[in-house]
């Protein structure tokens, strides 16, 4: 495998992911959604509540429960996004003809695949990180909150989004394009819901519902990533403040993700590269 042709064929996926119609779409909902984020948190230090209008560190900390809730949308945004760049990008080429003029050359498909994957992980994880720094930016700007730990739920938000990717480019291997993006954004949701559902059972004691939400951050890491994500951008005094009954508060986040979580994504990822260059080997072009 030629690492020239791999970042040749990264490169060509970047430039073909910026061209297209999905990215002026991510471009209009980021930035409506931090318009948006940026009216509402420029008015929330003087909101009037039962207890009086409230003080710069209550407004700081309500600050940061509602930074976790945009960055599930930006993180949604993201998934949509670089679901549907995964079918077009690959299974999009082999039903137009396009791939079998590139591998009628001496160019290996798992070549063809990882430079694609490349390109695309490059394009969904840089979006994600310009979009919530900017995110930051705004909550910084207009509430004066700053996350304890932008660089890593940002990595973690990136991760989120090439777990999502790798998933994608599976499914474009073996169905339709956009029956690809459907079927990973359906997922997605799923897991997010059955990780909300797994916090609703850990704060009533459940552990039989608890099981869900964990065994499904097993089976695709997206939810585990994003808790992840929400644990570095919280106020670290938020669950002293908000009190146990809100443990199972869907952007809330009780803990860091372990090594072994990380690493067990890692190798999900590559395990499902895997099964996509295999699948991608032996199609019919």
């Amino acid at each position: 495998m030629s690492a020239r042709t791999v970042l040749t064929v990264a490169g060509l996926t970047l430039r073909e992911a910026s061209r297209r119609r999905v990215l002026w779409a991510l471009a209009a909902l980021t930035a409506a959604l931090l318009g948006l984020s940026a009216w509402g948190f420029s008015r929330l230090a003087g909101v009037e509540t039962d207890f009086g209008t409230l003080t710069s560190g209550q407004a700081r900390l309500v600050a940061s429960q509602l930074l976790n809730l945009v960055m599930f949308g930006m993180s949604l945004i993201a998934a949509l996004g670089t679901a549907f760049l995964a079918g077009p990008t690959l299974s999009g080429e082999v039903e137009s003809g396009i791939s079998l003029t590139m591998l009628a050359r001496p160019v290996r498909r798992s070549t063809v695949l990882l430079g694609k994957w490349l390109g695309l992980v490059v394009f969904g994880s840089g979006f994600v990180v310009l979009a919530g720094l900017a995110q930051c930016l705004v909550v910084q700007l207009t509430v004066g909150y700053w996350p304890p730990d932008v660089v890593g739920a940002l990595a973690l938000l990136a991760g989120q989004t090439t777990v999502l990717l790798t998933l994608g480019l599976l499914l474009s291997t073996v169905v339709s394009p956009m029956a690809s993006g459907v079927v990973a954004v359906g997922l997605f949701g799923a897991t997010w819901i059955a990780g909300v559902v797994g916090g609703i059972g850990q704060a009533l004691g459940n552990d039989g519902v608890a099981r869900v939400g964990t065994v499904s951050r097993i089976l695709l890491p997206t939810d585990g990533l994003w808790r992840g994500a929400m644990h570095s951008l919280q106020d670290p005094s938020a669950l002293a403040q908000f009190g146990v009954e809100l443990e199972g508060f869907p952007f809330l986040s009780e803990a860091s993700l372990t090594a072994a979580y990380l690493a067990w994504t890692v190798v999900w990822v590559a395990m499902v590269w895997g099964l996509a260059a295999l699948a991608f080997s032996r199609r019919d072009l």
